[in-house]
């Protein structure tokens, strides 16, 4: 494992009303240690409980790379972020600047840049072609950066990620940016992926985890991804972060009665 654990620190009297500090999940976890002794740790609850925030915040602390947002600093997204970062107390085994902190819906903003890097690189190249006043040697030199980014956005992503379904394209990118030693803070991540891409978001998990060491903290809704084999269940409630077992989670079993009896809860639609 590469993260720890995790305190939060007493906040000052005026944080401590202000909002995310004042959310009863996060007031609750105040002055307790949270340990990280899995390598997937994997928090369920319902909407609005403060798992997402709690995640995001813990992002600002590692001082994650972000997938979809230029800089974790300046993203007005993530001012909530911050305000409880500064009173997160991290302990680590091994200290790593690998790894990313991604939401789902930043992913379209990911993608398009990444479409935009290769579109500039190609019009550079343009440019350099019709630029008659080169010598040979000068318009070498001259397209080596531009080749160069094309080159690099090729072996990462193909085709690119605007070339595949929006499941596809981001099952690509976690392709492409899992690295050895590197912790990944995801939140949503099943969104934009049918079933069936869960299950092999679960493949790719597995293979970053037992050949690259790495280590994942997941907000989710999906009970698919809550079943990642050996993951620490924890519940975010207002009395904190609890374990939970994985057929006590609430999503697992309305979704089983859903499936096994859709009519009882049509009926009354």
């Amino acid at each position: 494992m590469l993260l720890a654990s995790l305190k939060i620190k007493p906040p000052d009297a005026h944080d401590a009303e202000q909002f995310p500090l004042n959310v009863p999940a996060i007031q609750a976890l105040i002055g307790q240690t949270l340990d990280f002794d899995a390598p997937v740790t994997i928090i369920v609850g319902d909407n609005g409980s403060g798992k997402s925030t709690f995640l995001e915040g813990l992002a600002v602390a590692t001082r994650s790379i972000a997938v979809g947002t230029y800089d974790l600093e300046r993203d007005q997204s993530l001012t909530s972020a911050h305000r409880l970062a500064k009173y997160l107390k991290l302990s680590w085994h091994k200290r790593t600047g690998r790894g990313f902190f991604l939401r789902a819906e930043d992913f379209f903003g990911y993608a398009q840049r990444v479409n935009q890097l290769r579109l500039e690189a190609e019009a550079g190249l343009r440019e350099i072609e019709a630029d008659t006043t080169l010598s040979p040697l000068a318009r070498a030199q001259a397209r080596q950066t531009h080749s160069r980014t094309l080159g690099e956005l090729r072996q990462r992503y193909g085709d690119g990620l605007d070339h595949a379904s929006h499941g596809e394209s981001f099952l690509r990118l976690f392709q492409s940016r899992f690295v050895p030693n590197g912790l990944y803070l995801l939140d949503e991540p099943e969104a934009p992926l049918a079933p069936i891409r869960q299950l092999s978001l679960l493949a790719l998990m597995r293979d970053a985890v037992e050949q690259q060491q790495s280590q994942f903290v997941i907000v989710t809704h999906s009970p698919i991804i809550m079943a990642y084999p050996k993951a620490r269940l924890l519940q975010i409630s207002p009395t904190g972060l609890q374990p939970i077992e994985y057929n006590a989670i609430e999503h697992v079993s309305l979704l089983r009665d859903f499936l096994n009896h859709p009519e009882r809860f049509l009926r009354h639609l």
